[in-house]
């Protein structure tokens, strides 16, 4: 067996609040939405730079406080990006982690962490 990607569901509560965080700040986008009905939960997956997410309103999936570790290149670029555009929620910054990286933790409005960490060379 040879995994080809790993795609982990993070709980969310609010759409509107859940692309503020991940498309309009971090900077994902889009690639599909799905209700079953109208006025139902929303399922969607989000992506940017070989990361994919999928986001669910359903009870059930995922589990809210969930923590990622995403390994990156350009972490530092990245982080200055992101403060850059002066996200009221969240100002991220470096440090140096006991497992020899630079690490970056952004938590969004559900309580999911996205550890963002970098390689020292």
């Amino acid at each position: 067996m040879k995994a080809q990607s790993v795609i982990p569901i993070l709980r969310i509560f609010d759409e509107a609040k859940a692309k503020e965080f991940y498309v309009d700040w971090l900077g994902f986008k889009i690639d599909w939405e799905h209700r079953f009905e109208e006025n139902f939960p929303l399922y969607m997956q989000v992506s940017a730079e070989g990361i994919q997410l999928h986001l669910s309103e359903h009870h059930g999936d995922g589990t809210p406080g969930t923590q990622l570790h995403i390994y990156c290149t350009g972490l530092k670029e990245f982080q200055q990006k992101l403060n850059n555009k002066n996200y009221k929620y969240g100002k991220p910054g470096l440090k140096e982690t006991f497992y020899d990286t630079w690490s970056m933790t952004v938590h969004d409005p559900f309580g999911n962490q996205l550890i963002f960490d970098e390689r020292k060379i």
